[in-house]
C-alpha cells in the first residue's frame, strides 16, 4: 500500500444514497404545454451558459492552463428546466405501514411463538420488514436468522445464496460462485445438507477437509472372492450379480427375484429391453455390494439414476443424487444437468444446480436457459415437482431484478411467479405491491392499478398510494385525492407519506400545507423539500432553494438531492458547486442518468470541468485536508472522485468513498480488484468481511495480511474488528497495542487522525485519561478536528466542565455538518442551554434520537408524562429506535400500561434480540402484578 495516500472515510454519515430514484420530471416538449412560470430563469440560465461559452479558456489557480472544450449549449439544457408541477415522489416497492411500531411487535411475537419448522418463514417475512427501513444491517441480521432456522436444502441454497450476494462476491475478480467464506451459514456444500441444525451454522464447514479419492471404492469393487448366482444378459452380454444383493436394491427388485415370477427359478435373466446398457447393469452389481458410486464415469452414474427412478431404488437414488450434486461446480455444469436433476426428479442434483445460478447472480439470469428455467411455466412447474418452487426463491430473483432493470420483462414474470407463490397475507401484500410499482414504472397503470388494489385488499394500506397515483396518471385526479383524503379522515394517526400523496392532487395553499405537514410528520422525505426548492428556483430565489435542500442533505444525502442542487447552482452561475455535488453524485451512483434520465452523470462532469478551476492531484490533496477537516462529507467525497478521475487505478482513493453502505460496499470491491498486493487485498476482503457481518473471518484476514507485510491499514483493521464489542482490560491493552503498531507504519495524516482518535477512545475507556488527552491532541495537530470530541469527554471526566463546552464549541464553530456537535455540547450546560442545543441539534439532524430522549425525560421529571410519551412518539414515526423504544416502554411501565409497555418491548427486541436491558423490562412488565 502507499501510506500517504491510503485513507478511509469510514465515519461519514451518509445515509440511504443509493436507494433515491430520479429527482423530477422536465418540462421537455413547452409547445404542448402551459408555459411555467420559469421563464425568466430559464433566458437568464441560457444567457449565462452562452457567455461563458464564448470564453476561450480559463485560468486555473495550479500551475497549468486549460483549454475549453468545445461544448454545445444543446448539451448543457437539453430537456429544460425541473417544473414543480411535474414532480412526484418515488412509490417505495417495500412494505411501509401505519404503525411501524406495531408490526415490529407483531413479526417478534411470531418468531417467538413459532416452531422450529416455521421460525425461517417468520424471520423471511422479518426480513421483508426491515428492507423497508433505512438500517441494511438489519435486513442482513434477520436474512442470517432465516437460515441459520432453514430447515430443506432449497430454503438454504436460496438463503445462503442471498446472504453472498449481499457482499456481491461476484465482482471481486479471481473468484468463483462457489467459493467458500469458511463457515457452514453460506458454505455451499453445507447447505445441500438437509435437517434443522441452527446451532452449528456459525461453525467453521469442511470445505478444506480432503476428499476421499475413490481409490478405496475401486478396491472394494473386487469380484475375485464374490460368490454369483445369477446373471443379467444385456444384448451378446452377461452380467453376473448376486441375487440377494440385487434383491435388496428395492422391492421390485425383490419381488421380481423372491416373490414367486418366473426369474425367481432362472439363473440368467434377459435384461435387454429395460433401458439398462452391460456397463450401467455392472455398475448397479457393484452398488449392491459396496454402496458407493464415486467411482464411476458420471455417463454410468447419470443411468444409475434413471435404473434407480424406473425399479424404485431408493438407497442408489439417494447415492446418485449426491454425488451428482457434488459435481456441479460452475455455470456450464449446472445447466448441462439441471435436464437431468428435473427429467429424474434429483433433489439434491436440483439443489446444486439452482445454487449456482443463484451464486451466479446478476449475470445467470442474463442466460436465456436460466431465464427459461425459473420464468417459463413449463420450467416453474417442473421445479415445483421437484421441491424447488418457493416464495423465498422468487423473493430474491425479484428483488435482483428489480435492482438489476425494473421494467424489464424478465422482472415482471419473475413478479408474477411471486405472486403466484405467495400464501400469507404478509406475503401477498408484498408480491401485489411490487408489482404494482414496476407496472407503474413501466407505464401500464391499468396493470398498476389492479396490483396495488389487490396488495391493499391483502392488508397493504400503503399500496392506496399505489392506487391512487395509478388513477392520477390515468386522468383520474380527483379519484386519486378522494383515496387519499379518505385514508387520512380514517387514520388515528396520520403518517408524513399520507399528506405528502395527497399533495400530489390539490394546489395552492392547500398542497403547500400538505407538504408541510409531510415534513412536520416525517422530515426524512425527500419530495416536500425538492418541490419547494423548485418552486423557490421558479420566481429566481435560487439562494433559498439550496437553503430549502441543505436542509435535508444536512442529514439524508441521496442522489436526486444532489442533483437538484447541482441543476440550481448553474442557475446560480456556481459551476464549482455543481460539479462538487454531481461527482458525489457519482460516488454514491456511478451510472446515474441526470435530466430525466438522458445524460450520464460523468458527461456532465466533463461538460462543466472547461468552466471550473482545475487542480492536479497535489491540489486534490491539499482540498481533501481541508473537506475532511471542516467535516465536509459531500466536499470530500466530490474531491475523492476527482482524484479518481486523475488516477483511476488507485484503489486506496476508491476505499475514501465509505459513505452509505451500497457505495461502500461497492468501493470496498473495486478497491480489492484494483489491489497491487496481497496484504493489501487482503484488508479490504477483511473490510468486506467485517462489514456483512463476519468478524472473526475479518480479523483472520487481517492477521495474514500482517504475517505478508505490516502495515497501518492491516493493524487498524484488526484493532476496529476487535474493539467492535465489551472489552475487558487485557483485551483493551491488546487494542492499544495494535493501534500504537498502526501508528508506527507509514500512513497520510487523514489516517492517523482516525487513527489517534480511536486510540484516545480507549484510553479512556481504560481510564488514561492524560494518554487520550495527548491523543486528541495530536489528532487535532493534524487537523482531525473530530477529536475536539474525545478531548471535550476527557475534560468531562476531569470535570473542567467549561473546557468541556469550549472544545464542542470549537468543533461547532469548524464542522460543516455539527449536529452531533450541538448534541454533545449540551452535555457541558445547563438544562436551559442544553435545551437550545439539543433543538439545533434536531432541527439540523431529526434522526439524531438522543434530543428526543433527553426532552422525554426532562418532561417525565417535570411529571408531564402524556407530553414525554408525545416526544417519543413523534420520532418513532418515522425512525424506529431501540433506544427510543426501550425508553418509551420503560415509560409506559412506570404509568401502569403495561400492554404498550410491552409492545414497544416487542418492538425493540425486534430490532437487537439480545438488548439486556429491553429483555429485563420486557419479563418486568409480563409478571402477574400481585
Amino acid at each position: 500500500m502507499q501510506p500517504n495516500l491510503f485513507t478511509t472515510m469510514r465515519s461519514l454519515k451518509l445515509i440511504e444514497g443509493c436507494k433515491a430514484t430520479q429527482v423530477y420530471a422536465l418540462n421537455n416538449n413547452p409547445s404542448s404545454s402551459p408555459p411555467p412560470p420559469t421563464t425568466s430563469l430559464r433566458e437568464k440560465v441560457l444567457q449565462h451558459l452562452q457567455d461563458h461559452l464564448r470564453v476561450n479558456s480559463i485560468r486555473s489557480k495550479s500551475s497549468r492552463t486549460h483549454q475549453n472544450a468545445a461544448v454545445s449549449l444543446d448539451s448543457l439544457l437539453p430537456h429544460g428546466l425541473p417544473v414543480s408541477d411535474l414532480l412526484e415522489p418515488r412509490i417505495d416497492p417495500s412494505l411501509k405501514f401505519v404503525d411501524s411500531i406495531e408490526k415490529l411487535a407483531e413479526v417478534h411475537r411470531r418468531i417467538e411463538n413459532s416452531s422450529q419448522l416455521e421460525k425461517s418463514e417468520a424471520f423471511l417475512e422479518q426480513c421483508a420488514i426491515f428492507r423497508g427501513l433505512t438500517d441494511p444491517k438489519l435486513f442482513r441480521r434477520s436474512l442470517r436468522s432465516a437460515r441459520q432456522h432453514a430447515v430443506n436444502v432449497h430454503a438454504k441454497v436460496v438463503l445462503s445464496s442471498w446472504l453472498r450476494y449481499e457482499r456481491r462476491e461476484d465482482e471481486l475478480i479471481g473468484t468463483t460462485s462457489m467459493d467458500c467464506c469458511g463457515r457452514n451459514l453460506e458454505c455451499p456444500n453445507a447447505s445441500l445438507v438437509s435437517g434443522y441444525h441452527p446451532e452449528s451454522v456459525y461453525d467453521r464447514c469442511l470445505c478444506s477437509r480432503v476428499e476421499t479419492n475413490g481409490g478405496d471404492c475401486v478396491s472394494e469393487c473386487s469380484t475375485s472372492e464374490v460368490d454369483y448366482d445369477i446373471s443379467f444378459c444385456i444384448g451378446d452380454e452377461e452380467v453376473r450379480c448376486v441375487r440377494y444383493k440385487i434383491a435388496s436394491l428395492s422391492r421390485p427388485f425383490k419381488a421380481m427375484l423372491y416373490g414367486g415370477f418366473r426369474e425367481m427359478r432362472l439363473s440368467a435373466i434377459n435384461f435387454t429391453n429395460n433401458g439398462v446398457s452391460a456397463e450401467g447393469m455392472r455398475a448397479a452389481e457393484a452398488f449392491s455390494r459396496v454402496g458407493k458410486v464415486e467411482m464411476f464415469p458420471i455417463n454410468i452414474v447419470l443411468e444409475l439414476l434413471t435404473l434407480a427412478n424406473r425399479f424404485c431404488c431408493d438407497e442408489l437414488k439417494t447415492a446418485c443424487d449426491s454425488y451428482l450434486s457434488r459435481l456441479v461446480k460452475d455455470l456450464d455444469g449446472a445447466l448441462s444437468l439441471i435436464e437431468y436433476g428435473l427429467e429424474e426428479a434429483a433433489y439434491l442434483l436440483v439443489a446444486a444446480c439452482v445454487q449456482v445460478f443463484l451464486r451466479e447472480l446478476p449475470s445467470s439470469m442474463r442466460n436465456p436457459n436460466v431465464v427459461k428455467i425459473f420464468c417459463s411455466v413449463e420450467g416453474r412447474e417442473r421445479l415445483g415437482l421437484v421441491g424447488h418452487g418457493s416464495f423465498v426463491l422468487y423473493l430474491f430473483l425479484s428483488q435482483i431484478a428489480m435492482e438489476d432493470d425494473m421494467k424489464s420483462n424478465t422482472t415482471v414474470m419473475l413478479l408474477e411467479c411471486l405472486v403466484e407463490y405467495a400464501v400469507e397475507a404478509w406475503q401477498k401484500q408484498l408480491a401485489c405491491h411490487q408489482l404494482g410499482a414496476v407496472m407503474l414504472e413501466r407505464k401500464e397503470h391499468k396493470d398498476a392499478e389492479r396490483w396495488f388494489s389487490s396488495a391493499a385488499e391483502a392488508g397493504h394500506v400503503y399500496s392506496l398510494v399505489g392506487v391512487a397515483r395509478s388513477k392520477f396518471k390515468r386522468g383520474h385526479r380527483y379519484s386519486a385525492y378522494k383515496i387519499m383524503n379518505s385514508l387520512i379522515s380514517d387514520c388515528s394517526a396520520a403518517t408524513g407519506w399520507m399528506h405528502q400523496e395527497r399533495s400530489l392532487y390539490c394546489s395552492g395553499k392547500e398542497k403547500l400545507l400538505d407538504l408541510d405537514m409531510a415534513t412536520d410528520l416525517d422530515p426524512t422525505l425527500t419530495f416536500p423539500y425538492k418541490f419547494r426548492a423548485v418552486s423557490l428556483a421558479e420566481e429566481s430565489q435560487f439562494g433559498a432553494a439550496v437553503a430549502e435542500l441543505n436542509k435535508i442533505m444536512g442529514f439524508k444525502v441521496s442522489p436526486d438531492c444532489l442533483e437538484m442542487r447541482a441543476w440550481i447552482s448553474i442557475a446560480m452561475e456556481d459551476y464549482e458547486g455543481a460539479l462538487k455535488d454531481i461527482r458525489a453524485l457519482l460516488t454514491l451512483e456511478p451510472n446515474f442518468l441526470m435530466f430525466n434520465k438522458k445524460i450520464h452523470g460523468d458527461h456532465m462532469v466533463e461538460l462543466l470541468r472547461p468552466l471550473v478551476q482545475q487542480w492536479n492531484q497535489a491540489d486534490c490533496w491539499m482540498q481533501l485536508y481541508d473537506r475532511w477537516s471542516s467535516v465536509d462529507d459531500i466536499g470530500s467525497l466530490a474531491v475523492v472522485h476527482h482524484m479518481l478521475a486523475n488516477d483511476p487505478g488507485k484503489s486506496l482513493l476508491r476505499f475514501r468513498q465509505l459513505n452509505c453502505q451500497k457505495a461502500a460496499m461497492r468501493s470496498l470491491r473495486l478497491a480489492r480488484n484494483h489491489s497491487k498486493s496481497d496484504h493489501e487485498r487482503l484488508v479490504y476482503e477483511g473490510w468486506i468481511l467485517y462489514d456483512t457481518g463476519h468478524r472473526e473471518e475479518a480479523l483472520a484476514k487481517a492477521e495474514e495480511s500482517i504475517s505478508i507485510q505490516r502495515s497501518f491499514e492491516a493493524y487498524f483493521l484488526k484493532a476496529y474488528a476487535l474493539a467492535d464489542s465489551a472489552l475487558d482490560p487485557e483485551s483493551s491493552k491488546y487494542v492499544i497495542q495494535l493501534l500504537e503498531e498502526a501508528l508506527r507504519c507509514p500512513s497520510d495524516g487523514l489516517r492517523k487522525g482516525q487513527a489517534l482518535n480511536n486510540l484516545g477512545s480507549v484510553y479512556v475507556d481504560c481510564d488514561k485519561l492524560d494518554l487520550a488527552a495527548d491523543c486528541y491532541t495530536n489528532a487535532l495537530n493534524i487537523k482531525h478536528t473530530r477529536a475536539h470530541q474525545g478531548l471535550a469527554r476527557v475534560y468531562h471526566l476531569k470535570h473542567q466542565r467549561k473546557w468541556a463546552y469550549d472544545e464542542m464549541t470549537k468543533l461547532i464553530e469548524k464542522a460543516r455538518n455539527n449536529a452531533s456537535a450541538f448534541e454533545k455540547r449540551s452535555e457541558y450546560c445547563d438544562r436551559e442551554m442544553a435545551q437550545s442545543d439539543l433543538g439545533m441539534a434536531t432541527l439540523l439532524d431529526p434522526l439524531r434520537t438522543y434530543p428526543y430522549r433527553y426532552r422525554a425525560a426532562v418532561l417525565m421529571d417535570d411529571h408531564k408524562e402524556t407530553e414525554a410519551i408525545e416526544e417519543l412518539s413523534r420520532a418513532l414515526a418515522f425512525k424506529p429506535d431501540l433506544q427510543l423504544l426501550h425508553l418509551r416502554a420503560a415509560f409506559y411501565d412506570s404509568m401502569g400500561k403495561s400492554a404498550e409497555a410491552i409492545r414497544d418491548c416487542e418492538a425493540a427486541l425486534s430490532l437487537d434480540p439480545n438488548h439486556t436491558d429491553t429483555i429485563d423490562l420486557y419479563n418486568k412488565t409480563r409478571e402477574p402484578q400481585p
